[in-house]
């Protein structure tokens, strides 16, 4: 472990880092990228290579910002009409986004009969004239309820949630709060119950479980955590310049110049804000941990960092993007080996680690509990299921971003997590985004049961898709460390470069995604985001293709597999709900031998909860290959995967099925044509 020192400067000398960065086919791309919605005509395709200026998202001051937001709250009721929301749904504007051409990207959260719509989140992207160009929503269900009286009673919903808080280790035996809400977010919409549960976990991590309940039944419907934790890797950063604030002869770590960023000692506790770091000369700890400043300036740095990158990478000014500074707690609890982002305070606080020895407050740590936040702001993503790894992930992502940006001696960049912190004891990092299976828990690929994977491991796809993206696949050496990233399909990724990477990342965040998003809504919103900025046939679009593919997620950029020859059927077949397995047929003919070990599946079906579905590929022998499992937790709409299957088995000419089948009750749907692509 390096140890390192931090002086400081005060705020009326401010130290600011510099940072350099950098639709043909768009109906195609609309159609891929929106659930719902028209397009505009697409403008000239931008030069290969370069960003296209118009969709750059302008660099907007808080008051700027702010204004957006007042014009689109007066405009709120209208735009309600003008999208077909019904008269008692009524739209809550959350944020807004201007690109340089006019566009505007308005988030919005959604209310039925005064009640919260949780999973009603939207974002409507108007063009500079006024006329509505795109609505991408986190559920496509028409928001309507029976009624609006529970027939369960709010003690029982209560009861539930604490109960359930306790078997995952939680101390309190009665709620923060119960609220009544329409839960939306999985499919038919129902009158529920939304109940938090506080506290601390088992682990000493503050408790914020919420619980949803069916006020009709009683059944349990949904629950995710609401604290954002994670484990990154200690890391001394060597002698930094800090801001902080001069008051006659005493200094503070409050970061003047990103926000009033405060730094505060817990001194050991759980609770509270803590002690502001105060002293009477402005050098801030010795590099070990015999200081208690010395975590307190790793934290100031690690956030000042966090900031500058966002400012200077996206435009983004703060967590929230409206120039207001979060704040930092150092030094929780006893041993506690985590760090967590807290949005009920605003705020980011790090365990010192084991035997309180290797506190967590590394620069990608902050980066990544930070981006918590950021996500938190933006697109919201439900901390639960895929859309949970898809959050946990945008903070790997991002708090990479961060290591790289701070270009820092002492820890150079990498796509390594936790590789300072020796969490395992044998000196391997905590992540791996080359291939993060090294680990041993997390996943390299999708398959139809991640939404059921601890989201720190279910984020595995993305930080690999990711990796494939900026880098390719392949063996590579960079700052010292060897990478060899596999994919999925055995078929190479080019990389295009982390800051392009980043770039479509952040706007596919802040543009197209919604709470609910899952990969398949991760790979549309990219999709869109590359071709906005690159245009539909660069080479940034066809990357993200096939960086996805790398990762099981849809097809290649040629197609399928790469290229090779496919077989299609586009017959529409309805699934019945609760019902009988369907069958939807290809023929296959006038080729040789067996079929591949990496013959590509690619279906299309559109269902309302697609988690009902078990979904089979037939051979022509008659044995079934698995591409799907019913997953009670998978509550997203439709199936539009490609899926790699093993059928060096099976004869390569003959009759090979679909087979589909509904297994629960409430939702229906079709499939609406799937494709064979033999590589």
């Amino acid at each position: 472990m390096r140890s390192s020192s931090s002086r400081g400067r005060t705020s009326h000398t401010p130290h600011h880092r510099t940072a350099a960065l950098a639709l043909a086919g768009v109906a195609a791309l609309i159609a891929a990228a929106v659930q719902s919605g028209a397009a505009s005509a697409a403008p000239a395709q931008p030069q290969a290579g370069k960003a296209d200026p118009a969709h750059a998202a302008l660099r907007l001051t808080p008051s700027q910002r702010a204004e957006l937001i007042r014009h689109a709250d007066a405009g709120r009721a209208a735009t309600a009409r003008q999208i077909g929301l019904g008269d008692q749904e009524k739209l809550v504007v959350k944020d807004v986004v201007k690109d340089a051409d006019g566009t505007l990207h308005t988030r919005y959260e959604r209310t039925y009969a005064g009640l919260p719509v949780l999973g009603g989140d939207l974002v409507v992207t108007t063009a500079k004239s006024g006329k509505t160009m795109d609505v991408v929503k986190a559920t496509s269900a028409t928001v309507k309820v029976a009624g609006l009286t529970p027939a369960v009673a709010k003690a029982t919903a209560e009861k539930q949630a604490v109960q359930r808080a306790r078997a995952l280790g939680g101390t309190r035996s009665a709620a923060d709060s119960v609220r009544k809400v329409i839960w939306a977010a999985t499919g038919r919409p129902v009158l529920a119950y939304e109940t938090v549960v506080g506290g601390l976990q088992d682990d000493g991590t503050p408790n914020q479980l919420h619980v949803v309940t069916d006020a009709a039944t009683g059944k349990k419907l949904y629950e995710y955590q609401g604290v954002k934790n994670g484990i990154g890797n200690t890391q001394y950063s060597g002698q930094v310049t800090l801001i902080t604030t001069q008051s006659g002869s005493t200094f503070t770590l409050n970061d003047g110049a990103r926000g009033n960023h405060k730094t505060y000692n817990l001194n050991h506790g759980s609770s509270g804000t803590g002690t502001l770091y105060s002293q009477t000369n402005d050098t801030w700890g010795n590099g070990t941990n015999s200081n208690a400043a010395t975590a307190g300036a790793d934290a100031h740095y690690g956030a000042a960092v966090t900031w500058d990158f966002y400012k200077n990478t996206f435009g983004r000014s703060g967590i929230k993007n409206n120039g207001v500074g979060a704040y930092s707690r150092v030094h929780y609890g006893n041993s506690y080996v985590n760090a967590f982002w807290d949005d009920s305070c605003f705020c980011m606080t790090y365990g010192d680690g084991s035997g309180n020895a290797k506190p967590l407050t590394a620069i990608d740590v902050a980066g990544h509990e930070m981006s918590h936040g950021v996500t938190s702001a933006t697109a919201n993503l439900t901390y639960s299921g895929e859309s949970g790894g898809l959050n946990e992930a945008t903070s790997d992502i991002f708090g990479t971003g961060v290591e790289f940006y701070a270009n820092n001696s002492s820890d150079v960049g990498d796509y390594l997590i936790g590789e300072k912190i020796d969490i395992n004891g044998d000196g391997s990092p905590l992540r791996y985004m080359d291939k993060p299976s090294k680990d041993g828990a997390s996943k390299d690929s999708w398959y139809s049961g991640i939404g059921g994977v601890d989201v720190h491991y279910s984020s595995g796809p993305a930080n690999h898709f990711f990796y494939l993206l900026s880098e390719g696949s392949g063996t590579k050496v960079i700052n010292g460390v060897t990478y060899n990233s596999p994919t999925a399909d055995g078929l190479p990724v080019t990389g295009i470069g982390r800051d392009k990477a980043l770039q479509i990342w952040y706007r596919a965040l802040t543009t197209k995604w919604t709470s609910t998003t899952n990969y398949a809504g991760a790979r549309t919103g990219t999709l869109a985001a590359a071709g906005e900025l690159y245009g539909t046939t660069s080479a940034e679009y066809k990357a993200v293709q096939d960086a996805w593919a790398g990762v099981a997620v849809g097809s290649r950029s040629g197609g399928g597999g790469g290229g090779g020859t496919s077989y299609e059927n586009t017959t529409p077949v309805a699934v019945p709900d609760n019902g009988p397995a369907v069958t939807s047929n290809i023929t296959v003919s006038g080729r040789t031998g067996n079929a591949p070990s990496n013959l590509q599946v690619a279906v299309d079906i559109t269902h309302t909860w697609r988690g009902d579905l078990v979904i089979d590929l037939v051979g022509p022998s008659g044995t079934a290959y698995r591409l799907k499992s019913f997953s009670g937790s998978d509550s997203a709409d439709n199936v539009n995967e490609t899926y790699t299957v093993n059928a060096a088995a099976e004869s390569a000419n003959g009759t090979w099925k679909l087979r589909v089948q509904d297994q629960a009750t409430y939702d229906t749907g079709t499939i609406n044509g799937w494709k064979l692509t033999f590589p």
